[in-house]
């Protein structure tokens, strides 16, 4: 479901359309939760997993509204707005992920909370150039101002000091969650662990965007990791996230 909600936006050219298939999703759960799910793959194998591990309803709904807030192409007005949407899409899938691996525990929904937002985050940032290259930047608007930014130069593909100032500060915000969430670890259960192995992939980006000095449109920052099995295993191994 998550996929097929994360792919909506891109997929669709006018907002009703969008809307439409939000609704059918939200119908969906609701039927899900009242044991007569709707006759499609994804949906039934939805309901199995509700049965089996006893979901919470609420998750699912705050990512469907969340996502339906999100259809409009409008840029973050402040930080705290894109961590408010990374808290209701992101954390919440990691909430439902822990409760899939039988950990209902406040240390690891803390933890939860800052990864999604971390999550959240660099998701936002890897999509710039992405986003820019069809005439649309979503990063946060106080931020661009603060540094006299605007949303042509990320079009233009522009790369001054100002610019990845920006970066900078929006990816230092995803830095302070991660740190965050690590300050909670003795206390989280090593059973919740395996939720937030996530943070391999947004540790090796954040690393490799301080090594192109927060150049956002460098070409490696594009580029698959080769080194990221090696990394989640070594993870895995010493039990951290």
């Amino acid at each position: 479901m998550w996929n097929w909600l994360r792919q909506i936006k891109d997929s669709i050219t006018q907002k009703t359309t969008g809307l439409m298939r939000m609704q059918f999703w939200r119908e969906a759960v609701e039927d899900i939760y009242c044991d007569n799910p709707p006759h499609q793959p994804v949906a039934a194998e939805l309901w199995r997993a509700v049965k089996r591990h006893n979901l919470t309803k609420m998750w699912f709904m705050k990512i469907i509204d969340e996502r339906e807030k999100n259809l409009d192409d409008r840029a973050y007005r402040n930080i705290q707005e894109l961590e408010t949407y990374a808290e209701n899409t992101q954390s919440a899938l990691l909430y439902l992920t822990l409760e899939m691996l039988g950990v209902r525990d406040i240390h690891a929904d803390h933890a939860a909370s800052h990864i999604g937002k971390a999550q959240g985050i660099v998701t936002c940032l890897r999509a710039t150039p992405y986003h820019s290259t069809r005439q649309k930047v979503f990063l946060p608007m106080d931020i661009c101002m603060l540094h006299g930014v605007s949303q042509e130069d990320f079009i233009r593909g522009k790369q001054e000091k100002n610019v990845r100032d920006v970066i900078y500060d929006i990816a230092s915000q995803a830095h302070i969650h991660l740190e965050h969430a690590r300050s909670f670890s003795k206390k989280v259960p090593v059973k919740a662990y395996p939720a937030f192995f996530c943070t391999v992939a947004l540790d090796d980006y954040l690393c490799n965007m301080r090594k192109v000095d927060f150049n956002i449109f460098h070409p490696s920052l594009q580029k698959k990791s080769t080194l990221l099995p090696l990394h989640l295993y070594i993870r895995s191994w010493k039990k951290t996230y």
